[in-house]
C-alpha cells in the first residue's frame, strides 16, 4: 500500500486541514491540535480513532466525516488513551459509543471540575481557543476491554489491543486487512516522547509488538504517517534512558542528581524548538522520575545496589 508521506507539522498548529485517505476508506487529519484523529468507513457506519481537543476542530472533523460518509452513523469512538488530546473531544461526536481500555475509564471518571478548570487555564495565552473551552463535558468510555477486543462491522475488522507503556491505558487499533495501525502515543516521530505516566519496560515491549503485526503503515498519535521502522528510534531513546538512569542509581545517585545529569543527554536525541525547550526539559525530567522508580524497583528485586530515594517527588504531570 503506497501513500505519500506528509511533511512534519508543528506542535500547536490550530488549522483545520483536510482529511487524507491513507487506505481505502481510512482517513486521518494531521493538522489538528492534540492528536492525529482518524476514521474508518464501513458499510454499517463509521469507527473513529481519537477525537480532536479543540472544539472548532472537533466540529470540523465531524463535518468532514459527514461529508465523506453521508447518512452513515458514528458507531464508535475509540480513544487510544485517556489524555485530553485524545479523549476530551468525545462530546462532539455524540450520540455514539465510546470504547477504550478499562484504565481509561477509571482515569476519565475521575476528571473533576478542577480538571476542567486546569484545561481552561492552559489556554490563557490563546483567548480564542480558551473561549471555546467553557463547556467541557467529560464522556468516559461506555465499553471497556482489558487485553484486546475486536470490532467486526460492515466488512471491516478492527482489533483494539492494549500495549501500555505511554500510559496505563494506551492501546492501538490494528486493521489487519489494510495493514494499517493507529498506534497512539506509543510512537513519537522526531519528538521527545511524553513519559510522565510511562512504564518504560512495557513501552519497549509494545513497540516490539507493533513491529510484529506486519503493518505497512503506522499512524502515530501526533503528526504524519510512517512505517514500523520509525519505532526503532523511540525504542533506542527509551533503552538509552533506562541504561543511563541505572548507571546513576548504581552509583548511589538520587533522582534529582539523575535529572540534573541526564536532561542534556536526552535533549540531544530529537529536535527541540527554542520556544519549547523549557517545556521539553520539564517533560524529560518527568520521564526520568518514572524510569528512576522502575530501575529502583528492578534493582531491589534483583538485590542490586543504589539508594533509597525519597527526594523531590514533584511529578505534577502524572
Amino acid at each position: 500500500m503506497a501513500t505519500r508521506r506528509k511533511p512534519a507539522v508543528k506542535i500547536g498548529v490550530t488549522g483545520l486541514g483536510e482529511r487524507e485517505e491513507v487506505a481505502p476508506g481510512v482517513f486521518i487529519n494531521i493538522a489538528y491540535r492534540g492528536c492525529t484523529p482518524g476514521f474508518i468507513s464501513t458499510e454499517e457506519g463509521v469507527i473513529l480513532v481519537d477525537a480532536p481537543l479543540i472544539p472548532e476542530q472537533a466540529q470540523d472533523w465531524r463535518s468532514q466525516i459527514e461529508e465523506e460518509c453521508p447518512d452513515k452513523p458514528i458507531l464508535f469512538v475509540f480513544n487510544t488513551d485517556h489524555h485530553r488530546g485524545h479523549a476530551l473531544g468525545n462530546q462532539y461526536f455524540m450520540p455514539t459509543t465510546v470504547i477504550a481500555h478499562e484504565r481509561a475509564h477509571k482515569e476519565m471518571s475521575g476528571y473533576t471540575e478542577n480538571f476542567k478548570e486546569r484545561v481552561f487555564n492552559s489556554f490563557k495565552r490563546e483567548p480564542d481557543i480558551q473561549q471555546q473551552m467553557t463547556n467541557i463535558e467529560i464522556i468516559p468510555p461506555h465499553l471497556t476491554f482489558t487485553d484486546r477486543t475486536r470490532l467486526l462491522y460492515g466488512g471491516r475488522e478492527v482489533d483494539l489491543i492494549y500495549v501500555g507503556g505511554h500510559t496505563p491505558a494506551t492501546s492501538i487499533a490494528w486493521l489487519p486487512e489494510e495493514k494499517v495501525c493507529f498506534v497512539g502515543d506509543v510512537l513519537w516521530v522526531d519528538q521527545h516522547p511524553y513519559m510522565a505516566q510511562a512504564n518504560s519496560k512495557e513501552w519497549i515491549e509494545g513497540l516490539g509488538l507493533i513491529r510484529e503485526l506486519g503493518a505497512e503503515l503506522l499512524i502515530p498519535g501526533h503528526g504524519p504517517t510512517c512505517t514500523p521502522e520509525a519505532t526503532k528510534r523511540v525504542e533506542e531513546y527509551i533503552i538509552f534512558m533506562r541504561g543511563r538512569v541505572r548507571d546513576y542509581y548504581l552509583a548511589g545517585k538520587n533522582k534529582n542528581e539523575a535529572k540534573s545529569g541526564l536532561v542534556g543527554e536526552m535533549l540531544a536525541w530529537f529536535p527541540v524548538p527554542q520556544d519549547r525547550k523549557a517545556k521539553i526539559e520539564s517533560q524529560i525530567k518527568s520521564g526520568i522520575n518514572r524510569v528512576f522508580r522502575e530501575i529502583q524497583r528492578e534493582e531491589e528485586i534483583s538485590g542490586g545496589g543504589g539508594v533509597d530515594d525519597d527526594s523531590d517527588e514533584n511529578d505534577s504531570d502524572d
